[in-house]
């Protein structure tokens, strides 16, 4: 399934105009990283976009535990899941305006402010959870992650979602092969490399809000999403999806990020303590990941999924030119360092 030269001009363009939208919109905002005027106790407010019990939640309530703790009540951390602050794509917008201090979302999602930083959603580039960890705390990340401190957005350590899979209605049937993702109006994050590699399989995508997504299955709006399996199970998707293809096609690294501004304020024992408690949460989030990627795929077939383990290699073939779509976005250097 290779596309032509001009539709991947076009889409790289459409992805590098994304990304320089959201840098324009920035701009227009007040100046990020002056010092601001921080008195204690502090409240930082923490959005996300899943349920509480979702692994998300249950890491940043140890991180609020330990924080709270450590800095004698002077830091407090307000938890808001399930979106009340916004969607994903809302949440960090509104870090780079002031109006949000925490988030953890898909590194994709952040791309659409610093593209390099979602070079780990390729199609198909990890084998298994360990890799993808060396790779998003390697040095090469690290130097990415400042990409985002441009637009107030500080990456405190990465957070796991796991690998993405493919979930389909009754009335859609099951994904076995490519063929079978032909025209699928299937429902994805507002993250431009899931998108593509959808669109390379022939699908249909469309970015829609996750805390909407379980409604808009259950009335039709999409035939099919596609996320991680702890996702899918923590948030009952199996209730308005029958079918699980395990595809694994995408790794979902997830920055967990504070304010710039408010970062380069705290004293630095407190910058140390939140440090240390995100990297502890962060770590806590994996294992968790982990254990129930294996664990939640026997309990969505006791809940009534049918399981569907495809043969990948078509799938890897069909996605193989996604990476060039963005080549001139990630650069040589970057891409090089994958391998």
């Amino acid at each position: 399934m290779k596309k032509s030269t001009s539709i991947l001009t076009a889409a790289a363009l459409l992805f590098v105009l994304t990304g320089c939208q959201a840098s324009s919109q920035s701009s227009n905002q007040a100046p990020k990283n002056a010092p601001i005027a921080i008195s204690y106790p502090l409240t930082l407010q923490a959005g996300y976009s899943t349920a509480p019990d979702d692994p998300r939640g249950t890491a940043l309530e140890i991180f609020q535990n330990i924080v709270e703790e450590q800095t004698n009540g002077n830091i407090l951390v307000e938890l808001h899941p399930s979106g009340e602050l916004g969607s994903d794509a809302e949440l960090i917008q509104k870090m780079t305006t002031g109006d949000v201090d925490m988030t953890v979302s898909s590194a994709g999602n952040y791309a659409a402010y610093a593209p390099r930083i979602g070079i780990s959603a390729l199609p198909f580039l990890f084998e298994d959870f360990e890799s993808a960890w060396e790779f998003v705390d390697s040095p090469v990340i690290q130097e990415v992650n400042k990409d985002l401190e441009t637009y107030n957005i500080h990456v405190l350590s990465y957070f796991d979602n796991g690998f993405r899979c493919v979930t389909t209605s009754e009335k859609v049937g099951a994904i076995n092969t490519v063929e079978d993702m032909n025209g699928l109006n299937i429902r994805t994050p507002e993250n431009q490399i899931v998108m593509e590699t959808m669109k390379a399989l022939s699908a249909n995508p469309q970015s829609f809000p996750f805390a909407e997504l379980k409604d808009a299955l259950a009335d039709g709006t999409f035939d099919a999403q596609e996320n991680p399996i702890p996702i899918i199970y923590n948030n009952q998707l199996y209730e308005v999806q029958k079918y699980l293809s395990v595809t694994n096609h995408s790794y979902d690294a997830m920055p967990f990020t504070i304010r710039q501004d408010i970062w380069d304020s705290l004293k630095p024992e407190y910058q140390e303590v939140i440090s240390a408690a995100a990297e502890i949460a962060g770590n806590q989030n994996r294992i968790l990941i982990k254990n129930e990627t294996i664990d939640m795929v026997q309990r969505l077939e006791d809940a009534g999924m049918e399981i569907v383990y495809p043969d990948l290699k078509p799938f890897q073939e069909a996605t193989s030119g996604v990476k060039d779509i963005f080549a001139d976005v990630y650069g040589q250097e970057l891409l090089d360092a994958l391998k």
